[in-house]
């Protein structure tokens, strides 16, 4: 989830942003260009801190940030070993 105090025009320029790294990414492994796809790989990254998805957290309530890990290993571990086989 994007930061929401983002005004709506500088997160359009940024999604944009992100969605031209990405295809660049996808540019650069099409021709086996390991230097582009690494710069590319950087500015997918860039695009995401600005937009808050990753860095530093954007909310102020005191609530960890658990976006970068898995439901299986983290605090929510029990609640997905309990779902039923087959749901993930």
């Amino acid at each position: 989830m994007s930061n929401p105090t983002l005004k709506p025009d500088e997160r359009q320029r940024l999604v944009k942003e992100l969605m031209d790294a990405r295809r660049a990414v996808g540019a650069a492994r099409r021709t086996a260009d390991h230097v582009a796809e690494t710069i590319a790989h950087e500015a997918v990254h860039q695009a995401k801190v600005a937009l808050g998805e990753r860095g530093p957290v954007w909310w102020d309530d005191g609530t960890p940030d658990l976006n970068r890990h898995l439901a299986r290993t983290g605090p929510y571990a029990q609640w997905y070993a309990s779902l039923p086989e087959g749901i993930d």
